[in-house]
């Protein structure tokens, strides 16, 4: 994991005389999936927003999938796969529309969407269901089913924001061996959670608070260094330590 795929230089994003995100620095590299932590309102939503090109930085600069966040925005949203932690396919089309709909935003070629269709028919057990509704399906099946349209272009770079929110934890184990997958097939995983456990699963993670980086490592080396045993230690503890810090 040597070739970045993401990377800030102290990048900022001020609304007004507020910081929401205060000089970040960041590398994330190919293969790897990287874990982004923080409580409500750390900034973590202003920052994936800056990294998928929807925000421009105050200041700073960066890069994903080797295109500039502040000059290259538009062509960052076309090389970039993203899931919300909102279901965002459409309930009242089947599932085979809504692969249809989505291919034709990312331009697809008929053929192109032919072998995608397979190919997720194949990794997702999906092709009994294609005429369903969306609304019909089970959870878990919405779940892969909105990875596999944000991967229908085959990005590099895939953010996925609270990806399994509301699931159960079966679903939650599935949605992670998928995650699995694609890190070895070479794709780079940007993906924000509540769930502490699941940081466990990230190659490393870093904990946002107040706009600013204030832990970012390995989980075995964060482990080490904090002398905790879980990822939960370490996040209330060094929350707690800032809070009692500025107050």
């Amino acid at each position: 994991m040597n070739e970045i795929s993401v990377k800030t230089d102290k990048i900022t994003k001020k609304f007004g005389s507020f910081i929401a995100v205060n000089e970040v620095d960041l590398q994330v590299y190919k293969g790897e999936i990287f874990g982004f932590l923080g409580a409500n309102g750390a900034g973590k939503t202003t920052m994936i927003k800056m990294l998928c090109g929807l925000l421009l930085p105050t200041s700073g600069q960066g890069s994903v999938a080797g295109f500039d966040i502040s000059k290259q925005n538009e062509l960052i949203k076309k090389n970039i796969g993203y899931m919300s932690q909102k279901f965002s396919l459409y309930n009242d089309l089947t599932i085979q529309e809504n692969i249809n709909f989505f291919a034709g935003i990312y331009g697809l070629t008929k053929a192109e969407l032919k072998h995608k269709k397979e190919q997720l028919c194949h990794e997702l057990n999906i092709g009994d269901l294609l005429n369903r509704l969306t609304s019909e399906i089970p959870v878990g099946f919405k779940q892969r089913l909105a990875l596999g349209c944000a991967m229908l272009h085959n990005p590099s770079v895939i953010f996925l924001d609270e990806p399994t929110s509301g699931v159960d934890p079966k679903v939650r184990r599935d949605f992670w061996a998928i995650i699995n997958t694609l890190s070895e097939q070479g794709k780079t995983i940007f993906v924000t959670t509540h769930f502490m456990d699941e940081a466990e699963y990230c190659h490393r993670i870093s904990i946002m608070h107040q706009g600013s980086i204030i832990a970012l490592d390995s989980p075995s080396q964060l482990k080490i260094t904090y002398g905790e045993s879980t990822i939960q230690n370490i996040f209330i503890s060094l929350i707690r330590r800032r809070l009692n810090e500025s107050s």
